[in-house]
């Protein structure tokens, strides 16, 4: 599937035309230090987009996930818990590291102790509004700090920016080994994720969305799905969400979350180091 994007996305320009793009596309180390104000971040709730990181440069990422099950109960007991803030939390803390133009590793661990190791790759750019852009990327993830049960993941990102306005995501992921924990289900999972950003305006916050059904494989409890607002200022993004799962690696995203449908405030914060 991948590589017929990508021949497609070759096909819609000349040869001339294509060239001159994968030139500009890795090597203009200017362009990717400017802000895209249509693709702010790295991510969406869980899932990966298509922006690129400059080479040498770095992000770092800390994501939290309430347990308080904000929909079970009355709102004055959502009151008297802080809006949720009273109960535990599970982390993530991610730093992500420019190898080259258009390649980015990323390693991630949980609060519940798993780390992923990610690799992504962008292939083919969007440019002056028209085409796709079309990243590639594979991880390996390991629970008990990398010491055991390890999951595969191998996937692509298509998006499509829309100027300033926002950008909309899909992304096919398959993930190998997603449920170590369950050895007699399906071992092997095909996630395909949907998502968006929404820029507010001509403002600096933007509305987000996820969702992220099992299509093949592994399918029980619910598919993961996520919600927020959030705000750019600077090389900050701050994000407060909603979602029906605590998954923020894309092992734990083809797991998903309990079939009961409870939700869970959350936010992910982000500072890019360029």
């Amino acid at each position: 599937m991948w590589v017929l994007f990508a021949s497609w996305g070759v096909a819609c320009c000349p040869p001339e035309t294509a060239a001159a793009q994968a030139v500009a596309a890795t090597d203009d180390p200017d362009r990717d230090l400017q802000v895209v104000v249509g693709e702010p971040d790295f991510t969406l709730g869980a899932l990966p987009t298509t922006l690129r990181l400059p080479k040498g440069k770095m992000a770092f990422r800390i994501t939290h996930r309430f347990t308080y099950k904000i929909n079970d109960g009355s709102f004055g007991q959502f009151l008297e818990n802080g809006l949720g803030f009273d109960s535990s939390a599970t982390s993530g803390f991610e730093l992500r590291f420019g190898l080259a133009p258009g390649t980015q590793l990323t390693v991630h661990r949980t609060g519940s102790r798993n780390i992923q190791f990610l690799a992504q790759r962008q292939m083919v750019a969007q440019r002056d509004g028209r085409g796709l852009s079309f990243d590639v990327v594979g991880a390996i993830e390991g629970q008990n700090n990398f010491r055991e049960e390890y999951s595969f993941v191998g996937g692509a990102v298509l998006s499509h920016r829309m100027g300033d306005r926002g950008a909309i995501y899909l992304e096919p992921i398959f993930v190998a080994n997603a449920t170590p924990e369950f050895p007699d289900s399906d071992q092997n999972t095909l996630v395909l994720g949907v998502g968006t950003r929404i820029r507010l305006g001509n403002s600096r916050a933007y509305l987000v969305a996820e969702v992220a059904p099992r299509v093949s494989g592994y399918d029980g409890g619910s598919s993961l799905m996520t919600f927020g607002i959030e705000k750019r200022a600077g090389g900050h993004m701050f994000q407060l969400n909603v979602s029906n799962a605590f998954g923020t690696t894309l092992t734990q995203v083809g797991h998903g979350g309990p079939a009961t449908k409870h939700w869970h405030l959350g936010f992910n914060l982000t500072r890019k180091f360029y």
